[in-house]
């Protein structure tokens, strides 16, 4: 699989146009999975693995890479399939989500496809709040899930989701506001921790599941003869999402006259020096990179000091 990764500049050109990179994958067996060119840093064949003391069941070891010691976590095992055997003849996916990198076992890698965001779809509602589904789409004809790789991780390694209390306290210094906060992401487990650190502030939320929801959400308060911007505290909203990404929902947020004033945070567990020029070009207000807590409890308090400094 060497070269499986373009340049990021030839990527970055997808931006703003709804499109995205798939790598497909198996984990045994005819069904194909997805996940975006853009979390993925390199694909290798799994290498020797270290075992670790008292290490969670789906991690099946450390790998030591380029410098590095990443864990290696069973991608079928973590969806609650029985573990890959023979993982020498397995392939590594090497991941940056969340801030840290990590390895997912897979049995085989196919290819890249290019798609587009309207083409990939939430999951059935019959899969249920446990499923590891995020979206699925359709590639020649074959049915592709792609996984919520933040689900899995909350599961494997959970993140701290509480706010400091220092932090807490200086949202006190100021009053506490009326307007919502409008939380945009398809993961259920990323939707429930951004509520968390919002509602710890005082503030209430509205829930969205992707930029196709989000933008028709905006657009039937002004059907409603309301003004956006003085319902709305600010947008957090994720990048990856099926129907529309939040890039495509940011250009078109600022593309109409009556929302264009929209304070935006893109808030996603995509990482790298691209995420800057991205965010300035579809005219989001902020970046934050997913996931800490203090650090966006902090531009949501800087939101609520600007609204009480204007009234």
């Amino acid at each position: 699989m060497a070269g499986v990764m373009d340049s990021v500049n030839q990527r970055t050109q997808l931006v703003g146009q709804n499109r995205l990179e798939l790598l497909l994958f198996n984990l045994g067996g005819g069904q194909l999975y997805g996940i975006n060119v853009f979390k993925v840093k390199e694909v290798l064949q799994c290498p020797p693995l270290n075992e670790i003391p008292k290490r969670h069941p789906v991690i099946r070891g450390v790998a030591h890479i380029r410098g590095g010691t990443i864990p290696i976590m069973d991608l079928r095992q973590a969806t609650g399939y029985a573990p890959l055997q023979n993982i020498e003849d397995c392939f590594v996916i090497i991941t940056e989500y969340n801030r840290s990198t990590q390895g997912f076992l897979v049995r085989g890698v196919e290819r890249i496809v290019n798609m587009n965001w309207g083409d990939i779809h939430p999951p059935p509602k019959g899969a249920g709040k446990e499923s590891y589904l995020t979206a699925v789409t359709e590639v020649d004809g074959k049915l592709v899930e792609i996984l919520d790789v933040e689900k899995i991780l909350a599961e494997v390694s959970p993140l701290a989701e509480d706010v400091s209390a220092d932090v807490i306290e200086d949202s006190k210094k100021n009053t506490v506001v009326s307007k919502h906060v409008l939380i945009v992401d398809d993961s259920s487990i990323a939707r429930r921790q951004i509520q968390k650190v919002v509602e710890s502030l005082g503030c209430k939320t509205t829930v969205r599941k992707d930029g196709r929801e989000a933008l028709d959400f905006l657009e039937e308060l002004l059907k409603e003869g309301k003004d956006p911007s003085q319902e709305l505290l600010l947008i957090i909203s994720d990048i990856e999402m099926p129907e529309m990404d939040g890039y495509t929902f940011t250009a078109e947020v600022r593309a109409n006259e009556h929302l264009r004033n929209m304070h935006i945070v893109l808030h996603t567990s995509l990482s790298g020096v691209f995420n800057e020029a991205m965010v300035k070009k579809v005219g989001a207000n902020d970046f934050l990179a997913k996931f800490h807590p203090d650090e966006l409890a902090k531009r949501v308090n800087e939101r609520i000091a600007f609204y009480t400094s204007e009234t």
